[in-house]
């Protein structure tokens, strides 16, 4: 299973949750920060139907693969 982690970190003058160098709005305190990145991560947990997707991998080829929708990935929020 793969694990993932919200960070809640500074952000352009406020708080923010960040996962893999990208950031949510920014809050203007830990808190609100901290309850958005909570609300994120009881969402990733919904499992859901499953389906194609199509994505570009890093050399920019398009690729089209079937995702389980009940396969979600472990989450916590840390900071």
């Amino acid at each position: 299973m793969v694990q993932i982690t919200y960070r809640i970190v500074e952000h352009d003058g406020g708080w923010a949750y960040e996962l893999g160098g990208t950031y949510s709005e920014t809050f203007p305190d830990h808190d609100g920060a901290r309850a958005a990145a909570m609300a994120v991560s009881r969402e990733q947990k919904v499992p859901d139907e499953d389906t194609l997707i199509e994505y570009a991998d890093p050399s920019g080829r398009w690729v089209i693969e079937r995702a389980d929708g009940h396969d979600r990935p472990g989450v916590e929020v840390s900071g």
